[in-house]
């Protein structure tokens, strides 16, 4: 990742609009999808680990959910 670029985690319940929103994001030169989550658990931890300025969360998915 370039100091340019925009760090982003992804966090969806549904793997099509995760891999949707990560190929669409990925085509634009000023952003970078870090990483993806199915759950609140994964996002917490790739958030911990990439440090992303921008988070792109469901709130509502199972287990613990975007509110939590």
């Amino acid at each position: 990742m370039t100091q340019n670029q925009i760090g982003i985690v992804i966090a969806d319940d549904h793997m099509v609009l995760r891999e949707s929103l990560t190929a669409l994001l990925q085509s634009q030169p000023d952003f970078q999808v870090l990483g993806s989550a199915a759950n609140g658990e994964e996002a917490v931890q790739l958030v911990q680990e990439y440090k992303p300025r921008v988070l792109v969360l469901d709130l509502f998915m199972p287990g613990s959910d975007g509110f939590e």
